[in-house]
């Protein structure tokens, strides 16, 4: 059975919310040729209606699974992926973050989230905040202007809003069941995260620099 695609301003591709269905495991990891196939296996997922063919978000990178069974999947990472993402550091039995592709009709729990990483940040500090935690992510200068807060930014596949903003860091706020239903808990300074940006704010860029550009001409 095929994934139905989410609409994206007028395309169909795989989409996500940044809502955690699962953590799993890595079974194994395959070097083949120069890129990778992992089987990653599920707690809880149920992956009965997910075929080959089908968008599953492993750590917030979109993977196509080329095989699978009720509590496991296989999918290839191609080495563009190993290059821009933390995908390259996992190993077996390394804890990720799992979330199937959203079907049309599903609810949109956290904000609209493609799976295509926009690059790597780190952890640069992590501290209790009475029962949550507080982490601190660095990002690559070219993203940190996309960051904004009290806006959505993607973490290791997990939707989380921006608490706080200097510079090329910014500050999340994680909850206790963020904590247990994902890994975004057992991160420590210096580790690695996938960080995707929020999509309205490229489109807001394009969008404004188009108009700078080329202002709007008066009609008749």
């Amino acid at each position: 059975m095929t994934c139905a695609y989410a609409f994206d301003l007028g395309h169909t591709r795989p989409m996500f919310t940044g809502i955690v269905l699962d953590f799993g495991t890595v079974r194994e990891v395959e070097p083949l040729a120069g890129d990778l196939r992992l089987t990653v296996g599920t707690r809880k997922l149920d992956l009965a209606n997910v075929g080959i063919g089908d968008s599953v978000a492993v750590n917030g990178v979109c993977l196509t699974v080329i095989a699978c069974g009720p509590r496991h999947f296989v999918a290839d990472v191609s080495r563009e992926t190993l290059a821009v993402t933390t995908l390259h550091q996992l190993a077996q039995n390394t804890a990720v973050n799992l979330e199937l592709a959203l079907r049309v009709g599903d609810p949109l729990g956290g904000h609209l989230v493609s799976g295509h990483v926009d690059g790597v940040g780190q952890v640069v500090s992590c501290h209790d905040d009475a029962r949550s935690q507080r982490l601190r992510f660095r990002v690559p200068a070219a993203l940190a202007r996309y960051v904004a807060v009290k806006g959505s930014v993607t973490v290791d596949g997990v939707s989380l809003t921006v608490n706080a903003v200097t510079d090329s860091e910014f500050d999340v706020n994680i909850i206790p069941h963020t904590q247990q239903m994902t890994t975004l808990g057992q991160l420590r300074p210096g580790d690695l995260v996938n960080v995707e940006i929020d999509q309205m704010a490229r489109y807001a860029e394009r969008l404004l620099g188009l108009s700078a550009a080329q202002p709007v001409q008066g009609g008749q």
